[in-house]
């Protein structure tokens, strides 16, 4: 397995596009994602700001992916 690195919000959105992931909603600063099978995922856009590896952790687990499996459709 590789090691998790910090990616930049409009990456992990691209990933979840092409995962089957839609936006949903906005909320300010946090994009709401979810998929037709129920899963859903909360990316926060704040400008400049890459996402840690703890929230992509996070991310992953809502996605029920591995971090090998979510960064291969990169």
């Amino acid at each position: 397995m590789s090691r998790l690195i910090p990616l930049k919000p409009t990456q992990i959105i691209r990933i979840l596009h092409r995962l089957g992931f839609q936006k949903i909603r906005q909320e300010g600063s946090h994009i709401y994602l979810s998929h037709l099978d129920g899963r859903a995922a909360v990316v926060p856009m704040h400008k400049g700001e890459d996402i840690g590896k703890g929230l992509i952790k996070k991310i992953l687990q809502d996605v029920e992916m591995t971090w090998d499996e979510f960064i291969k459709n990169r």
